[in-house]
């Protein structure tokens, strides 16, 4: 009897894992089914959980999600879009949970294994894609693009097959998931491996984005300065002070960053109106997904978004000041817990910096990017203390 409880806990296991795979290929598909996925997954680890979290960032999480239902009912919007979107933030914030609390009672040698490869598929997939969008445009903008709309005109929906088809959503996406794809080794064995950095930043180039670029930048840029002994840091000090010019011209594009045409130029007067025009936010915010109305009446001009290209200000501005504390202390406990329960505190602050970095110019903050970079960053934490201290001879 024994013998045959441990069989069926073991093939529950099995497929927990399978599940987790799963939703993370899920989220690629065109056919959107990924909800179905997660809470199927879902419901896999809560079987597969015996002990539920009770941490400060769940409390954070469900005071936030409960606000945003509330604000959601009050207003009750009859728009499609807003109704996709409640439902999203409940299914994304409940497959979060439940990977968390099932991730952490338990031991992820396994799954770590089989989340590379899944990675490995997912990138080599979005390779192709990338690939069949340039080719469709006859390989015209492999040196990069010259302005967002040239970089947005590769998209093109009859050449869609796999992850998205939107410039800066599907680059954001390689961006988190590149990063894990890069910290796996790192958590595994200690080391650095180069064609994994050299591969996702090829990616990220040629998804014609600059987010995931600099993203990936900043998070790789952080991690080797921290993996690096004192005379790499010299020679790393150097290298990047002389590639800033180059890289401010043909990754940022500085001379067109103001531009009315321009994605950051978009961004920043999106967030000139937001502070210009705080006074007419309500400190209760002013609705489930209030910022295409807000930015229709105050900004210079709209090109039809449904947020204000910023997390935390679109918080403040749907759901006002619980919304942006309840948000930001989940986030910030969730880190913390993670450094608390596994170590390293300093993996789990590196960590957090593509992910905030892109936060900070896309996002609304329910959205599936987020909570599946989340639970992987648990997976790869949950693998032991790194110890993020320069290293000699780890590399690969």
């Amino acid at each position: 009897m024994m013998q045959v409880f441990r069989n069926i806990t073991a093939h529950r296991s099995t497929w927990c894992e399978v599940w987790f795979c799963l939703a993370l290929l899920a989220v690629f598909l065109p056919i959107k089914i990924y909800p179905l996925v997660f809470l199927v997954a879902a419901v896999f680890f809560a079987c597969d959980t015996k002990v539920w979290l009770r941490h400060h960032w769940v409390v954070s999480l469900a005071v936030f999600t409960g606000y945003a239902t509330v604000v959601f009912l009050m207003g009750l919007p009859s728009e499609q879009r807003a109704l996709t979107n409640f439902l999203k933030l409940l299914v994304n914030f409940t497959f979060l949970y439940a990977t968390s609390a099932w991730l952490a009672q338990r031991h992820n040698g396994r799954l770590l294994d089989r989340v590379d490869i899944t990675l490995q598929v997912v990138l080599a997939l979005s390779l192709l894609q990338l690939l069949v969008y340039h080719q469709a445009t006859g390989f015209r903008w492999l040196a990069g693009a010259a302005s967002s709309a040239q970089g947005s005109a590769l998209y093109q929906s009859g050449t869609y097959f796999w992850g998205l088809d939107d410039k800066n959503m599907f680059g954001a996406r390689i961006a988190l998931l590149g990063f894990i794809f890069v910290l796996l080794p790192v958590v595994r064995r200690q080391s650095l491996v180069w064609w994994r950095i050299v591969a996702v930043f090829a990616l990220a180039w040629l998804s014609l984005s600059r987010t995931p670029v600099v993203a990936l930048l900043l998070g790789t840029g952080c991690l080797v300065w921290l993996v690096a002994t004192t005379r790499w840091r010299v020679a790393i000090g150097v290298l990047v002070a002389l590639a800033l010019p180059l890289v401010a011209r043909y990754v940022i594009r500085v001379e067109n960053i103001t531009a009315s045409n321009d994605g950051m130029g978009v961004r920043l007067t999106y967030w000139k109106a937001f502070f210009e025009h705080f006074s007419n936010i309500s400190p209760w915010g002013n609705g489930f997904m209030s910022g295409g109305d807000f930015l229709s009446r105050y900004a210079a001009f709209y090109h039809g978004e449904p947020h204000i290209h910023n997390t935390f200000m679109s918080c403040y501005l749907d759901f006002g000041i619980v919304g942006i504390v309840s948000y930001v202390l989940f986030l910030c406990y969730y880190f913390l817990f993670g450094a608390q329960k596994w170590g390293g505190r300093w993996f789990w602050w590196l960590a957090s910096i593509p992910l905030v970095a892109i936060m900070m110019i896309l996002y609304s903050g329910y959205d599936n990017d987020i909570v599946l970079y989340l639970a992987l960053v648990s997976l790869l934490g949950s693998a032991g203390p790194v110890p993020m201290k320069p290293w000699k001879g780890r590399a690969a």
